[in-house]
């Protein structure tokens, strides 16, 4: 049975209304978008009935803000009543496009400022919705989720504080390290994975990849990206290699131990085109070394493939990667802001992750199971069968 299939056969939970925080506010137009497609032609046999007040909407968007004082304080609003509705909110910390004044200076807004503005907005439902989702699709301070010397452990005071605020599940993608949800064990914690939409894309934008061992490769750039590696891998049915990072642990910076050199461990990757997979591109440096090493062992092409494509250092090294032929493609998503100039990039491809998180939105307003759309196995397979079906 289909999950549209499922969604038609199950009363909703409660009126669904969907927060889309300024910071992620032309995905979550998309998301709302998608809702009001899904349900436009769904439960026409009982419509009338007074389980489904509001099932079928327009707009599922609240109207809310988040306006500050010239000392640079905020508040949040809601500009109409959530009582009683399952109230999903949108929040994108990584997006650092948007500005506020701070004594006549402007100031752009940080994780920190993004996080503190959603705990306004779950502060001013004052506990009268039903029931909160927080939907934080780059999760905030993933990259600090352990402990190894003396020093602080945000993500999971993080998670913390949104549960003890009340909120009752947490969704969120890639997950630097799914474990840290062991910090809020009574609470829902969901890390999907866009494997699924990286494919279409991969095949929609390079027709004439070849899908088998001898002409493809997955690989993945360090040892915390292996999980993502293995699945796609064995989806596709072809080989897998890894580069171990060793680094220098004596230093520290920008926050991190510099890395000394990639060691490849894998099968001879010549001739064949690549794929690497990982969960984001901050700065790029380490996937541009990998890229070019790859190369450099005769690779065919190089596609990098990440969920979060932050380009903390902008595009001029990626720029230069891609004409000197070290880097082909890079897809990534729209769950976090991209500027402008990345869509301009003869190397870029975006995967589009709206109606994914609507049929997750969906699916958790009338709490039917997710494992489905968690772990996409079938969509894969069937992706792959047409595939091999449009090349014979």
């Amino acid at each position: 049975m289909s999950n549209i299939e499922l969604l038609e056969k199950t009363l909703p939970v409660a009126p669904l209304k969907l927060v889309a925080m300024e910071s992620c506010s032309e995905l979550g137009q998309k998301v709302n978008d998608h809702i009001v497609s899904f349900r436009k032609n769904t439960i026409n046999e009982v419509s009338e009935s007074p389980l489904y007040v509001n099932y079928r909407s327009k707009n599922y968007l609240v109207d809310c803000c988040c306006p500050r004082f010239g000392s640079g304080e905020g508040k949040g609003i809601l500009k109409e009543s959530i009582r009683g509705t399952d109230l999903f909110i949108m929040t994108d910390v990584c997006n650092h496009s948007l500005t506020y004044t701070v004594n006549g200076h402007p100031n752009h807004m940080s994780p920190d400022d993004h996080f503190q503005d959603l705990k306004r907005i779950i502060s001013a439902a004052t506990g009268k919705a039903h029931r909160i989702t927080v939907i934080m699709p780059f999760l905030y301070e993933s990259r600090q989720h352990k402990r190894t010397k003396r020093e602080s452990l945000d993500c999971a005071l993080a998670l913390e504080e949104l549960a003890s605020m009340g909120i009752a599940n947490i969704i969120t993608f890639d997950a630097h390290d799914p474990r840290v949800q062991n910090a809020i064990p009574l609470n829902g914690f969901d890390s999907f994975n866009p494997l699924y939409q990286f494919m279409k894309a991969l095949f929609r934008e390079v027709p004439d990849l070849a899908v088998d061992k001898d002409h493809l490769m997955v690989i993945s750039p360090d040892e915390g990206a292996m999980h993502r590696a293995v699945y796609f891998s064995n989806m596709l049915g072809v080989d897998m290699g890894m580069f171990y990072k060793r680094r220098d642990y004596s230093k520290i910076i920008n926050g991190k131990n510099p890395i000394v050199a990639h060691e490849f461990l894998g099968d001879d990757v010549k001739d064949k085109d690549v794929i690497i997979i990982d969960d984001m591109i901050s700065s790029g440096e380490s996937m541009l070394d990998v890229a070019k090493q790859l190369k450099e062992r005769k690779a065919k092409r190089v596609i990098a493939c990440t969920t979060f494509g932050l380009f903390t250092d902008g595009f001029e090294k990626f720029d230069e990667y891609y004409e000197n032929g070290y880097l082909n493609k890079v897809i990534t998503t729209n769950l976090t802001y991209l500027p402008p100039e990345a869509k301009e990039k003869p190397y870029f491809i975006m995967a589009d992750l709206s109606k994914y998180l609507a049929i997750i939105i969906d699916s958790l307003n009338h709490d039917t199971a997710i494992g489905s759309v968690m772990t996409p196995t079938e969509k894969i397979h069937a992706l792959l069968e047409r595939r091999m079906k449009a090349e014979s």
